[in-house]
């Protein structure tokens, strides 16, 4: 039996981890947002636009709605207010970010390149566990206001009732369920999609305003009820000013435009290096989409604001969660609100679609090159596994709730603009634009009292981004110790000096002394040897090269070696060699020089004084401390014959 199903499990393994040999080398990742290969042609932007528009303009499904329940009466006027903060301080940060990062690496990677070492990798595991919040929240309130949609249809809502957090959990799983087959052709899909949402919810806005328009007492209403609630309009100024970080939900979609960049066609001309017509049509892209949707956003805002009774937004009300769908129904009739329901419910579900590629896209460039996450975190099918189980998480604690996973949703998507707004203005100030900068900074003031104002009212949202986040950080320092013991040194190359010293020594035994470098005096090196020669007992006539290891950054986990030989004091032969970890760098250079002579190479090391754990513990954080048992571990998992296996020796 067990015969028969281990083939089973291997095919299954295989089609889990396709294409996973192929991730991660020379600096690559993959995912439906990673760069497109050479010969792919990319799209005009108007169509990459509908990508991103898929996240973006989906939020009419439940923005209006969320407006109208935060700002009340005063929901076009805060809405204003968005649609300023939109265009004047999102818009000019986000098409700085398109010139920025042109490949689609986004604020995040314009940041990581402003801090090293340690301090760097958990501010940026920091901004992805905030991006993580973002996504999948939109993944699951997406999912959750596509399923309000469907509950709360005419035809269908008896027999639907009580079955909205079943739907959810259904669409989360069926979007999972297309990521693990295979998620082709997206822009076309998005393209149709957007195209036709947009369509009819112009359709809606006309009629809604036409309704307006012909009942005058309406606007009257509202105005009197306005005045009477607030008074003047600088009261009414103030209170929207105050009520607007409750409606930063609008201002989604920016994050995503950067990721898709890489689809953008650009100029024939165009190169990786200097992407001017990309750069370009991304601003276009950017711009366009930050056009449509404000003028969307102002007058749906409007007509949902002076048509639907306020009772209606209310948590069980008839227009919570599907405002422009309840117009729809009550305006244009029950077969025009189907229609309109059934291209609510499939471009939110295609937003979750997106906010799943983001994800796709954005943890495989970090967290792997980090060596923080197992090499299945590369491929695509694991990863959407787990993103499908934490979305049914999300769901069920929040009972597929719109207005419930709201704060949450903002939080995210303000973290992530303010830290745009914080890299641009750091960008703009290295490169001597003093005006950009402060127009910048001004904007990153914005964003951070928006963002600090919705984590004091909201504070579920922060909750949510810090359980991401400690998550994140918890599960990579665990992979990243499990790893611990990797060679993780991606190439070996020796200079002149060094061929010759390692061509010279393959003629007879090698023998390779580790030295911590320290004056670097003759009087250094002659006492290293003899010292050497009395521990291991070695002959005098026996001849040895120095290898001294410089420890740059200890918290990268990837990278390439390079070897400089040298002669000191007329004598000494000394290999040169920087890396993150003096063990690993020792351990490649062993089986580098194993395999380009065919000769078993020895190295002697000192007993590393002090406790073996608190050595460890600076060998993980810093890259040095147990050096020799390091050295001979990674040895060991690098080359599971011990007869081809260099010798380590330690006195």
């Amino acid at each position: 039996m067990a015969t028969a199903q281990h083939p089973r499990a291997g095919r299954l393994r295989a089609w889990m981890l396709e294409g996973l040999s192929d991730m991660g080398r020379s600096g690559e990742h993959q995912g439906p947002h990673a760069p497109p290969q050479p010969a792919h042609k990319g799209q005009r932007w108007w169509r990459v636009m509908c990508l991103t528009g898929v996240d973006y303009f989906s939020t009419l499904g439940y923005q209006p709605g969320i407006a109208a329940l935060a700002a009340g009466l005063l929901s076009p006027v805060a809405t204003i207010v968005l649609v300023i903060v939109t265009l004047a301080g999102a818009l000019p940060v986000y098409r700085r970010v398109a010139e920025e990062s042109p490949r689609g690496e986004g604020s995040i990677a314009m940041l990581e390149r402003l801090l090293s070492f340690w301090k760097g990798k958990l501010f940026v595991l920091t901004l992805l566990g905030f991006a993580a919040t973002d996504f999948l929240i939109t993944i699951t309130l997406s999912a959750a206001d596509a399923s309000t949609h469907l509950v709360e249809n005419p035809h269908l809502t008896d027999a639907l009732h009580d079955k909205q957090l079943l739907i959810t959990l259904l669409l989360v799983a069926l979007l999972g369920a297309v990521f693990l087959k295979g998620f082709l052709e997206a822009i076309g899909v998005a393209v149709v999609l957007v195209g036709v949402y947009l369509a009819l919810n112009a359709a809606v806005v006309v009629v809604g305003l036409w309704q307006v328009a012909t009942a005058g007492h309406v606007v009257t209403d509202w105005s009197s009820a306005l005045t009477a609630e607030h008074g003047n309009v600088l009261v009414m100024i103030g209170v929207a000013l105050v009520v607007f970080p409750k409606l930063a939900l609008g201002l989604s979609g920016f994050e995503t435009g950067v990721a898709v960049m890489p689809h953008v066609k650009g100029d024939p001309e165009d190169t990786e290096e200097r992407p001017a017509g990309r750069i370009r049509d991304t601003k276009k892209l950017l711009t366009t989409a930050a056009l449509i949707m404000s003028c969307f956003l102002i007058t749906s805002s409007f007509i949902t604001t002076l048509l639907i009774p306020e009772k209606e937004f209310e948590p069980g009300g008839d227009a919570n969660g599907r405002a422009l769908a309840y117009l729809a129904h009550e305006h244009l009739g029950n077969a025009f609100g189907t229609v309109y329901d059934v291209s609510t419910i499939a471009i939110l579900w295609f937003a979750g679609a997106s906010a799943m590629a983001g994800l796709l896209n954005l943890m495989p460039r970090y967290l792997p090159r980090y060596g923080m996450a197992p090499h299945w975190a590369r491929a695509v099918r694991p990863m959407v596994v787990v993103f499908t189980l934490i979305a049914f998480l999300v769901t069920w604690i929040f009972d597929a709730d719109v207005d419930a996973q709201g704060g949450a949703y903002a939080t995210g998507v303000l973290v992530l603009i303010s830290s745009a707004a914080i890299a641009v203005t750091i960008a703009a100030r290295k490169a001597g634009q003093r005006n950009w900068t402060i127009a910048f900074a001004v904007i990153s003031a914005v964003f951070l009292y928006t963002t600090v104002v919705n984590v004091v009212e909201r504070p579920d949202g922060v909750k949510i981004g810090a359980c991401f986040i400690a998550g994140i950080i918890l599960v990579s320092l665990l992979s990243r110790l499990a790893r611990a013991f990797e060679l993780r040194v991606t190439s070996v190359t020796l200079d002149d000096m060094a061929e010759r010293f390692v061509r010279d020594m393959a003629s007879r035994k090698m023998r390779f002394i580790a030295n911590e470098p320290d004056q670097r005096d003759l009087a250094e090196y002659r006492d290293k040897i003899e010292q050497i020669r009395q521990d291991n007992d070695v002959p005098a006539h026996e001849d040895f090269v120095f290898v001294e290891v410089t420890v740059v950054d200890p918290s990268e986990f990837e990278a390439g070696l390079t070897v400089r030989g040298s002669t000191l004091h007329n004598r000494y032969r000394v290999l040169t060699l920087e890396s993150s970890s003096v063990p690993n760098a020792l351990a490649a250079l062993l089986l580098h020089v194993r395999d380009t002579t065919g000769r078993t190479p020895h190295i002697y090391f000192e007993w590393t004084e002090g406790n073996p754990f608190a050595n460890f513990l600076r060998f993980f954080l810093f890259g040095q401390g147990e050096v020799a048992p390091v050295t001979r571990e990674v040895l060991r998992e690098a080359e599971p014959d011990p007869a081809r296996r260099p010798r380590v020796h330690t006195g």
